[in-house]
């Protein structure tokens, strides 16, 4: 079993920023592609940044410039830095994960942005 645990959400005002974390753990032999998304209430969940296990990166245009992902292979942890926070960032971010062929996604952890 794999568990993908998400950490770093909160509160935080317009132009601030936070640093998501998420951590893999369990029976894990290899991770390839990790990512964020979001679901903000009403809305569809949504891709904001993808990582490959070479390091390659694709982010969702309304973060580009704002957001960065990052991962530790040897920890089996992956990273969503925050930058210049929106209204509109406001959501449940999730972390999913490719682990060993199968997908995984974590529980999420909220994200809310105030004016």
């Amino acid at each position: 079993q794999v568990q993908l645990v998400e950490s770093g959400g909160g509160l935080v005002q317009a132009g601030g920023s936070l640093r998501l974390s998420c951590a893999a753990s369990g029976r894990i032999f290899s991770i390839n592609d990790m990512g964020w998304y979001r679901q903000a209430p009403g809305k569809q969940r949504e891709l904001v940044a993808l990582i490959t296990n070479g390091g390659t990166t694709n982010y969702a245009d309304s973060v580009k410039g704002r957001f960065t992902i990052s991962r530790d292979n040897a920890k089996n942890m992956v990273y969503l830095q925050m930058e210049s926070l929106k209204l509109e960032d406001t959501a449940v971010y999730y972390c999913k994960g490719q682990v060993d062929s199968l997908w995984w996604w974590g529980q999420g952890t909220q994200v809310t942005v105030s004016s």
